[in-house]
C-alpha cells in the first residue's frame, strides 16, 4: 500500500493565542492596585488564589466557556414517564463551571460565611473569573444579592431555613439564587407590575407571567408582586421568596414557557415564568418591595459594573497578546504608532472601571456598618459604573477584535462571544437611561452627590499631587459635580430637574470620580505615576475641548503612550507629559 501524500508543510502560524497564559501575571497594574486597596498582609493571602485562577481563567476555563457557549441549555418539559416535572439540561461544560464558581471558589456565598471577608477579595476573583466565563457570573451574583437581601430583610425563621443552603460549597446541596421582576408591560416601570400575591390564612399565592428571568430553575427566587387589596402602583407592591421546591418535596406552582434565545451570556438559561398560585414567602413589610428588591438591584448593578472590567480587561489582554507577538510591514505591532494609541484608547476605559469597582467595594463595608457617607458614596457610584463601564465595555470590546483583524470575526476565538456579552450590561439591571436618571435620583432625592464631592476633594488634598495637576483636577471636580447638580435640581436648586442632559452629565461626573480615583492611587504607588499619567488622560480626551482639526499636536506623547502600552512604571516626569495644557487656565 502506497503511502499518502501530504501537502506541503506550514510554517509556524503568526496567529498569536493567548490561550495557555495567567490573566493574573499578564495584569501588572492588578496586583499594585490591590495593595492599595488590601493592604499588603491581605494582598500576600490572597495572591497565590488570584495566580491560580489566573492561570485557569486563560486556560481550563476558557475552554469550559467557550464550549458552554456552542452549547446552550435546553428546556424539558416532561420526563420520560410522561410527569410534568421541568428541568433544563445544561451542558457538562457549565455544570463544571457551576461547580468551580459556586463550591470550589465559593463567589456566591463569599460574603455570607461569617468570617470577615473584604467585597473586594469576591470581586478581585469575579473579576479574573468573568474574563472566561461572563453568562455564570450573572446567577452567581444574583445568588450572592439575594442571599444579601434575605438576610437584611427576611424574618429569623426564614433566613433559619434558607441560609444554610446558601451558603453552602457542597455542590450537591447548596442553592441557587434568581430575580423574577420583569413583565412585558412592566420592565423599567415597576410600577406597572401585574403579578398578583393573595393572602389566604398564613400562606401567600403568586399569580402572574414574568417575562424575563435569568437562572429560571434557581432554587429559590425574589419576586416582586402586587398585593392583593393593596395601594395602586409602588405603595402595592411587595417582595416575596419562591422557593422552587416545597417542603414536602413536591414541586411549586410555576412554569417555565420557554427558555430565551439570547444574544450574549447564551451558556446560562433565561427564561419566561407563569406564576399559578406558587407559594412564597414575604419578605419585608407590603408597600417596601421595590425599596427592598432595590438593593438586590444595586448589588448586582455593582456586579455588572465588574463584569464589564472583566470583559474589557480580556479584551485588552487579547489586543496586547496579538500587538505583542504578531509582525507586520516589518514591526511586531505593539511598535507601530497608530496601534500603541488604539491600544491607549482601550486601556484607559479599563483602568476607570478597574477603580471605580474597587472604590465601591471599599466603602461598601463601611456603608453596611451604618457610616452615612459611604452609604452616599456607594448608593450614586453604584449606577455611575453601571451607567459608564457597560456601555465602554461594547466599544472596547468591539476594538479588541478590529486589533485581532479578520481572525477576530470567527467564532473559535473569544472576541465574538466577548462582543456579544459585553451588549448585555448595559440592558439588564436597568437600560442606560434608567440608569443615568438613577444617578440623578441619589442626588435629588438622596443628597449623594454632596457627601462624593467631599469624598473626592478629601482624596484630592492627601493625594499630595504637583500643584498643575491638583489644580487640574479640583477644577473638573467643581465643574462636574455644578453641572450635575443643574441637571438633578434645576439652577436654583428647586426641582426642576433637566432629564434630557442626565447622561452627559453623568459621564462627566464618572470621569472626574476616576480621575481623582487614578491620582488617589498613583500617589500611594510612587515612584510608580502611571496612573497619574492615566488621570491626566481622562481629563485631556474626557474632559476638555480638543480641536478636531488641530491634528498631530501631541506628538510629544508618543515616547510616554509607547511605555503606558508597555505596562511598564512611569516616572512623574512621564506622567506630567501627558498633563493637558488647558490645566495651566485651570490654575
Amino acid at each position: 500500500m502506497g503511502v499518502m501524500e501530504r501537502g506541503p508543510v506550514i510554517g509556524q502560524s503568526n496567529i498569536p493565542d493567548s490561550r495557555g497564559t495567567n490573566f493574573y501575571c499578564s495584569d501588572p497594574g492588578f496586583g499594585s492596585l490591590l495593595r492599595v486597596y488590601l493592604g499588603q498582609s491581605a494582598y500576600e493571602t490572597l495572591e497565590p488564589k488570584l495566580i491560580d485562577l489566573g492561570r485557569r481563567a486563560a486556560d481550563e476555563l476558557d475552554a469550559l466557556a467557550a464550549t458552554a457557549d456552542k452549547n446552550p441549555p435546553a428546556l424539558r418539559h416532561r420526563t420520560r414517564r410522561g410527569e410534568d416535572l421541568q428541568s433544563i439540561d445544561k451542558h457538562p461544560a457549565y455544570v463544571e463551571l457551576e461547580r468551580i464558581a459556586y463550591s470550589e471558589l465559593g463567589l456566591a456565598s463569599m460574603s455570607h460565611r461569617g468570617e470577615a471577608i473584604a467585597p473586594l477579595v469576591k470581586y478581585a476573583l469575579t473579576f479574573l473569573f468573568v474574563q472566561a466565563e461572563f453568562g455564570l457570573c450573572c446567577p452567581v451574583s444574583m445568588t450572592d444579592s439575594l442571599t444579601r437581601t434575605l438576610r437584611k430583610f427576611g424574618s429569623a425563621a426564614l433566613v433559619e431555613r434558607f441560609l444554610p443552603n446558601l451558603v453552602s460549597q457542597d455542590f450537591d446541596t447548596l442553592f441557587q439564587g434568581a430575580m423574577f421582576m420583569t413583565e412585558q408591560a412592566a420592565g423599567s416601570d415597576v410600577a406597572g407590575i401585574t403579578t398578583q400575591a393573595l393572602r389566604t390564612g398564613d400562606e401567600w399565592r403568586l399569580t402572574g407571567d414574568k417575562w424575563f428571568c435569568s437562572n429560571p430553575d434557581a432554587d429559590l427566587a425574589m419576586v416582586l408582586a402586587h398585593v392583593d387589596g393593596a395601594a395602586a402602583g409602588m405603595k402595592g407592591l411587595g417582595l416575596f421568596l419562591l422557593p422552587k421546591t416545597l417542603a414536602d418535596g413536591t414541586r411549586n406552582h410555576y412554569w417555565i414557557v420557554r427558555l430565551k434565545d439570547k444574544l450574549g451570556s447564551r451558556s446560562m438559561p433565561s427564561g419566561e415564568i407563569i406564576l399559578d398560585g406558587a407559594h412564597a414567602y414575604l419578605i419585608g413589610e407590603v408597600g417596601r418591595g421595590f425599596h427592598q428588591m432595590a438593593d438586590m438591584i444595586n448589588m448586582s448593578r455593582l456586579s455588572n459594573g465588574v463584569r464589564a472590567a472583566g470583559l474589557m480587561r480580556r479584551a485588552v489582554n487579547e489586543a496586547l497578546h496579538v500587538a505583542r507577538n504578531r509582525e507586520a510591514f516589518g514591526a511586531k505591532l505593539v511598535d507601530l504608532p497608530l496601534m500603541q494609541r488604539q491600544l491607549v484608547k482601550m486601556m484607559l476605559p479599563t483602568e476607570q472601571a478597574r477603580s471605580m469597582f474597587m472604590q465601591i467595594a471599599i466603602n461598601l463595608p463601611r456603608a453596611d456598618a451604618g457610616d452615612e457617607q459611604a452609604k452616599k458614596i456607594v448608593r450614586i457610584l453604584t449606577p455611575l459604573i453601571k451607567f459608564r463601564a457597560c456601555r465602554d465595555a461594547r466599544r472596547v470590546t468591539g476594538d479588541a477584535m478590529d486589533v485581532r483583524g479578520g481572525v477576530g470575526y470567527i467564532e473559535e476565538w473569544s472576541d465574538p462571544r466577548l462582543v456579544r456579552d459585553a451588549h448585555l450590561g448595559s440592558i439588564w439591571e436597568g437600560t442606560s437611561n434608567i440608569v443615568a436618571l438613577d444617578i440623578a435620583r441619589a442626588v435629588r432625592r438622596e443628597g449623594a452627590l454632596g457627601p462624593l464631592q467631599d469624598y473626592l476633594a478629601r482624596l484630592l488634598d492627601e493625594a499630595r499631587l504637583p500643584p498643575r495637576s491638583h489644580a487640574l483636577f479640583a477644577s473638573l471636580l467643581e465643574r462636574a459635580c455644578s453641572a450635575m447638580l443643574r441637571v438633578a435640581l434645576g439652577a436654583d436648586g428647586a426641582d426642576t430637574q433637566r432629564d434630557e442632559f442626565v447622561r452627559e452629565a453623568g459621564t462627566a461626573l464618572y470621569h472626574a470620580c476616576t480621575a481623582i480615583f487614578m491620582a488617589s492611587e498613583a500617589s500611594k504607588q510612587a515612584p510608580d505615576y502611571r496612573r497619574l499619567g492615566l488621570a491626566h488622560l481622562i481629563a485631556r480626551y474626557k474632559l476638555l475641548p480638543r480641536d478636531p482639526l488641530a491634528i498631530g499636536a501631541e506628538d510629544d506623547m508618543q515616547e510616554t503612550l509607547a511605555l503606558m502600552v508597555a505596562e511598564v512604571p512611569l516616572s512623574l516626569d512621564d506622567a506630567l507629559r501627558l498633563l493637558p495644557e488647558q490645566s495651566e487656565q485651570a490654575s
